[in-house]
């Protein structure tokens, strides 16, 4: 009856020990995850509030609509245009008094004193140097063309966009890779704690002349075991805390455009949780197995 009673015992510590270490390695990777979560769509807004800023290509008066429609597709075919919209002078006389809610046509007697126009937004750069330069190479090369009268944008707004933008993105670079420290030194403690519990079972196995690849393999192979649980089980947690934030805020974080994203995100989430446990497992079985002063 003791035995039977102390097996018992023996099983429900096993898997208690089994689940906490599991556990840790979730909470661990949840957060982890969503911080990369956050830095993704830090990302994504960044880039597309850069993409938005539209610089205003002034055509001279005398242009044809084919002159500028050759420009157009001319512009767009460069590296860092992200697109290129013509705006003839009329369309523009009617988009001018729809916000006026009055025609300026009739106000000039019917001479329309706007110009046709290009309206172009570059590719985002998380670089404010490299921002810089190429609004200049832009502004440089679309001043080449002898139709364009200049380029108008808002420099100071974009400048400290940019600076902002810049500050943010390696904000949150550095807070990610602090967390993967803190991440990788929490989820070796809790493996260390792990092995340490089963210490006698490998110091009997080293003392009948046991190798060490056949005594690390099972240990390993439950380390990939409880790094593929922990990343699954954040990951489930995790697809639950942004469904409810999404259905809270109705926000559209679940848009298709951001699955390979998301795809991504979860399979570092994988990588980081297994490879971390089986490094950790590595060293402490091996550390364990040299060790000469192992206390019953």
């Amino acid at each position: 009856m003791s035995n039977a009673k102390n097996k018992r015992h023996g099983k429900i510590r096993l898997w208690a020990g089994r689940t906490s270490t599991i556990f840790s390695i979730m909470l661990v990777l949840f957060v982890f995850g969503l911080l990369l979560f956050v830095e993704f769509h830090s990302y994504m807004a960044t880039n597309k509030m850069q993409e938005r800023i539209t610089y205003q290509v002034d055509l001279n008066p005398l242009t044809t609509e084919e002159e500028a429609l050759s420009l157009r597709d001319e512009l767009q075919h460069l590296d860092y245009v992200n697109s290129v919209d013509y705006i003839s002078a009329d369309e523009a006389a009617r988009l001018f008094s729809d916000q006026l809610e009055e025609d300026i046509l009739s106000l000039l007697d019917s001479v329309n004193p706007l110009y046709p126009t290009l309206m172009v937004t570059l590719k985002a750069n998380n670089n404010p140097s490299k921002i810089t330069e190429q609004r200049k190479t832009f502004e440089r090369e679309v001043m080449e063309y002898s139709n364009v009268d200049g380029v108008t944008y808002q420099e100071t707004m974009l400048n400290d966009l940019s600076l902002i933008f810049y500050k943010l993105s390696w904000f949150l670079i550095i807070f990610v890779v602090l967390l993967l420290i803190v991440s990788v030194a929490l989820i070796s403690t809790t493996i260390r704690i792990a092995i340490y519990s089963n210490r006698h079972t490998i110091k009997t196995m080293t003392m009948v002349g046991a190798k060490m690849g056949f005594i690390t393999r099972p240990f390993l192979w439950r380390s990939i075991l409880y790094g593929f649980l922990g990343a699954l089980f954040a990951t489930i947690l995790m697809y639950a805390a942004i469904y409810v934030f999404n259905k809270q805020f109705h926000l559209a974080l679940f848009h298709p455009r951001y699955f390979t994203g998301y795809a991504i995100l979860i399979a570092v989430v994988f990588i980081v949780g297994i490879a971390i446990s089986f490094i950790a497992t590595y060293f402490s079985v091996h550390r364990h197995i040299r060790s000469k002063n192992t206390e019953y």
